[in-house]
């Protein structure tokens, strides 16, 4: 039994004490020990070795000690396995030199044996849930297929993802064929991260918010969906979409525990989009954390009024960023622990 299960009571919707807290990116970039690991070994080392892993994504919970650990991954593991080369350039971001731009070219991408190709994932899992020995509860996650798509055709990060959307409007049944290729694998990878040892999985749709509402729901929800049924039963399933306010009411109606909110949506406006029954995760705006401590711990108690404490899962409204004081980062998940109503 995990000893610190706040996380997954508010996932259930129970009622708690308080609201648990973790952050999203919370694994990584702000922390000097992370930093040491990082210019010792190259992006893809880390995620691919197992020991490396584990330990990257403990450290938080030893620094700030959040309500869940994430695992240390990237959504990039995915289209790697499926035969797509990417590559990850210094102060550049994820490149991928072959971007996938015909309807060959999807027809290459393969659906892959997830233990062939992502074993390592499966075995930093195990070792991950050695380290934490029950403490708090472990997160899995994946990218949205949109999301790794958008990536795929583009071949690196962009503002807009025109490529990728062009590709969706000139080629739909070759853009359909793709997205249900990485749904399958997705699918398939987070059923045996499950079967690793992880207690819940979340999704990041970090671009669905570059679609309008019409083809949100033709490119990036029905295939999200789809992960959601699959993986319902098995695992509570946490949503998060960047900048997909629109779509909460659907995303609402549909088998997730949990829907992520980023900082543009209120929520008060959440909660009415979402219908007002599900457990929602976010929302302050990670750049605040470069506020004066006590304003952050002021904000994190009108933050947890507002959501109210029940169904709630304290977060930031999307990664943290590198150049937040570890003591800023840990003063937002203490307001969240010194909070009483």
């Amino acid at each position: 039994m995990i000893k610190n299960d706040l996380f997954l009571r508010a996932l259930k919707g129970e009622t708690v004490q308080r609201p648990p807290v973790w952050m999203m990116r919370q694994a990584g970039r702000y922390l000097p020990e992370f930093i040491a690991l990082r210019d010792k070994y190259d992006f893809f080392t880390r995620c691919q070795t197992p020991e490396l892993a584990a330990e990257i994504t403990v450290q938080p919970i030893r620094r700030i000690a959040p309500d869940a650990a994430i695992l240390f991954s990237d959504i990039l593991v995915i289209p790697q396995a499926m035969g797509i080369e990417v590559l990850m350039k210094e102060n550049f971001g994820p490149f991928l030199p072959n971007p996938i731009r015909t309807i060959q070219d999807v027809e290459k991408v393969i659906v892959p044996d997830v233990h062939e190709t992502l074993g390592y994932v499966f075995d930093a899992i195990k070792l991950t849930k050695e380290m934490l020995n029950d403490e708090v509860p472990l997160i899995g996650f994946a990218g949205s297929p949109w999301t790794i798509m958008c990536y795929a055709v583009e071949g690196k990060g962009s503002k807009s993802f025109d490529m990728a959307k062009g590709f969706c409007f000139q080629h739909p049944e070759a853009a359909h064929v793709l997205l249900q290729k990485i749904t399958d694998t997705t699918i398939l990878y987070l059923k045996e991260k499950v079967k690793a040892g992880v207690n819940a999985v979340q999704i990041f749709d970090s671009w669905g918010g570059m679609l309008s509402p019409v083809d949100y729901q033709e490119f990036s929800w029905k295939y999200i969906n789809q992960i959601i049924e699959a993986l319902a039963d098995d695992a509570p399933v946490i949503v998060f979409g960047k900048g997909c306010w629109f779509a909460l009411n659907e995303m609402g109606k549909s088998r997730a525990s949990a829907l992520g909110v980023d900082w543009t949506c209120s929520p008060r406006n959440a909660r009415y989009l979402s219908g007002g029954n599900i457990t929602l995760q976010g929302n302050f705006d990670p750049s605040r954390l470069l506020s004066p401590i006590p304003v952050i711990k002021k904000m994190v108690h009108e933050m947890i009024d507002e959501f109210g404490k029940d169904k709630y899962i304290v977060n930031l409204g999307h990664g943290i960023l590198p150049n937040i004081p570890v003591d800023h980062a840990k003063a937002f998940i203490d307001a969240v622990k010194e909070y009483n109503q």
